[in-house]
């Protein structure tokens, strides 16, 4: 077969790794971005931007300070909205989420939160009447909006929110109010400098009723000038670990009044006098933050495949070693402890990848759904998306950092492009919610399923996803993996369930019993994710029709799931699923999978179809010339403009010739 990506000029030792190529790599790619249709925009998309004078000989952004990122990304939302309307099919998500990445890093920009989180609020959470609206401003460029959510001494306790909105009857309006410091909306992205409107969650308060936490427009900044209106206080929060092209911000509220028509009224409403009309179900002014955490799957996963690709590429450049050929170094991913560490990272990602195709899907149905009134999947895809979020968001944290230490010394250098990745990878641990939060939103689900199994309602018994839970599971040995997750998952949510319940009938209260089975509930939480993991997993591959795809995603899976098999073994081996020399046969196996893996990884890797650009690393070059092109990059430290520093005229060279003076 052809690996698509071998282009003259390349260095030899990556062109030798693409001639062993067993699959069609334009079909892997496709089947990565969903079709070929998207992966043709794709590059049309790619080919545009780069070619436009603003992504003319760039500058590296790590080699730049704050302001001189946000001037280059401000004029780039210029040249964005210049060409977006004209290049782009605005009906289609897909398309104009490719086009928007195409123009920024994975670092963000002053339109992140904009596109990915304001918009689908909009979209998901107003009435028709005030999309209308709101939507024209978008169109006609007028505003640019964020989500304040995050308090400074409240994030994921949404029931804890200090912000108020407080219906005035007089005037037909809210009052939007931040009555403590604790009440300062922290860390919305995009916030502090560059959104004149923002989405502001905040308690409802009605005649001295508190409602609960519901969504707000406000305007804060004016349309013409820029300057904040007044009642409000706004600004940056300062360096972060990453994303510092994007001004996360506070922001406070004193008494600041807003029509009654800005409070989001597509679930809930509030009537002029104020009369309270509740949602349908009480978590159905939920769905968007439950999209971003759908969408976060899929991100998270192309983190971790960026990162993998890296490492695999460079592995093949790197030689260190000698093995039984001593005239020649050997490639430092034919070391089994190389593969080891990179290849089960890239069988996680396309788990991960699976996982957010299917959760999106699963989404979409249910937005369909609730708009016409059913409510019914609701709990089950805030259960998983949840438990997926953190699990997904943990593990691809550790596959990065795995990645960027089987780079040796320059996996350390930003020029490897893995330590901005990571760092911005990361912050998916906390943002959207804190994920022993999340693992604990997954099993209250869970245990509300552990309940129906004791008392033996079948009602989700032919349920794909949690079914499994009402089978009879009687610690008989299983053969299958698939089998053996579902087994312990159910175990672990059963025991868990029990030991609460006999807390709680010693007279613990139910706060205080969970608390002290939180560690056991969270570990309930991701044995489920890994039965869902490995089902998806398993059903994406088997549905695809080309055999050498098939076969090379098989090998995938199949490591992915031995692998997950050794890192619960002391789980498998309590409930006597397996003997500790069944369990020794499947660590051999999997390092037999690894020396299969080993000839395709670079083509693998190469369907991620990531441009440079994308990369932004050195040592992932699709062309394979790092080391030229290392020196290269290091020429534009700022540092390099002097030959001698002027701190060391200024301070050190006055201290060295004076010791050399003095010893003369």
């Amino acid at each position: 077969m052809i690996n698509y990506y071998i282009q003259p000029n390349d260095n030899p030792e990556l062109t030798e790794e693409r001639k062993k190529c067993s699959f069609d790599t334009q079909k892997l790619a496709a089947l990565y971005y969903g079709s070929y249709e998207k992966l043709k925009k794709r590059r049309e998309f790619e080919e545009f931007v780069k070619n436009l004078p603003e992504f003319q000989n760039e500058k590296p952004t790590v080699f730049m300070d704050r302001l001189e990122r946000f001037d280059v990304n401000s004029k780039k939302c210029v040249t964005f909205f210049e060409h977006f309307f004209n290049e782009v099919d605005t009906s289609n998500p897909d398309e104009a989420s490719m086009f928007y990445d195409k123009f920024f890093s994975y670092e963000g920009s002053p339109l992140s939160l904009h596109f990915f989180v304001f918009l689908p609020n909009i979209l998901n959470s107003m009435s028709g009447k005030q999309q209308e609206y709101w939507l024209n401003l978008v169109m006609e460029k007028k505003i640019i909006g964020t989500y304040a959510q995050t308090e400074m001494g409240h994030g994921t306790n949404l029931r804890k929110l200090e912000t108020t909105a407080t219906y005035d009857k007089e005037s037909d309006s809210f009052i939007i109010n931040s009555p403590t410091i604790t009440s300062t909306k922290w860390w919305p992205g995009n916030l502090g400098k560059t959104c004149n409107v923002c989405i502001v969650i905040a308690q409802l308060y009605i005649e001295g009723k508190c409602y609960g936490p519901h969504s707000f427009m406000v305007q804060i900044r004016d349309f013409n000038n820029h300057m904040p209106l007044p009642g409000i206080s706004v600004g940056d929060i300062g360096p972060k670990f990453a994303f510092s092209s994007i001004d996360n911000g506070f922001i406070r509220f004193n008494n600041v009044k807003i029509p009654r028509e800005f409070m989001f009224m597509k679930y809930a409403q509030v009537e002029k006098g104020g009369k309270y009309c509740k949602p349908i179900h009480e978590k159905a002014a939920y769905g968007s933050m439950v999209f971003v955490r759908s969408v976060m799957i899929l991100q998270q996963a192309q983190y971790l495949a960026m990162a993998c690709t890296i490492a695999t590429r460079y592995s093949c450049i790197r030689r260190q070693g000698e093995l039984d050929d001593k005239t020649r170094e050997v490639k430092v991913l034919d070391y089994q402890t190389q593969q080891y560490r990179i290849f089960p990272q890239l069988a996680r990602a396309w788990a991960f990848v699976c996982s957010g195709k299917y959760i999106i899907d699963l989404y979409n149905k249910v937005n369909e759904d609730m708009s016409s009134g059913n409510v019914d999947l609701l709990p089950q895809l805030h259960c998983l998306t949840s438990g997926l979020k953190a699990v997904v968001s943990f593990q691809a944290g550790l596959g990065i950092e795995q990645c960027r230490m089987s780079c040796g010394g320059h996996g350390y250098s930003h020029a490897s492009g893995l330590p901005s990745i990571y760092a911005t990878q990361i912050g998916g641990c906390t943002y959207e919610g804190e994920n022993m939060v999340m693992l604990q939103q997954c099993s209250r689900y869970l245990m509300k399923i552990a309940q129906s199994v004791k008392n033996k309602e079948n009602t989700l018994k032919n349920d794909k996803l949690f079914g499994y839970y009402f089978e009879n599971y009687n610690n008989s040995k299983y053969k299958s993996i698939q089998k053996i997750f579902e087994t312990i998952s159910h175990h672990k949510t059963m025991e868990v369930y029990n030991q609460l319940n006999k807390l709680k009938e010693s007279g613990m209260s139910h706060e205080t019993a969970w608390n002290s089975c939180a560690v056991d509930l969270c570990q309930a939480a991701k044995a489920h994710i890994r039965v869902f993991l490995s089902l998806v997993y398993t059903e994406f591959v088997n549905k695809i029709d080309d055999q050498n795809l098939k076969s090379v995603l098989g090998l995938l899976k199949e490591l992915w799931e031995k692998y997950e098999l050794m890192k619960i073994s002391s789980s498998v081996l309590k409930y006597s699923l397996l003997t500790p020399n069944e369990i020794d046969k499947i660590k051999i196996e999997i390092y037999e999978i690894l020396k299969k893996i080993r000839p395709q990884a670079v083509s693998i890797v190469d369907s991620f179809d990531f441009s440079d650009r994308d990369l932004v690393s050195v040592l992932g070059r699709r062309d394979g010339n790092v080391y030229e092109n290392l020196l290269k990059w290091a020429q534009s430290s700022e540092l390099n403009q002097f030959e001698v520093l002027p701190s060391h005229k200024k301070y050190l060279l006055p201290m060295t010739n004076g010791n050399i003076q003095s010893k003369l």
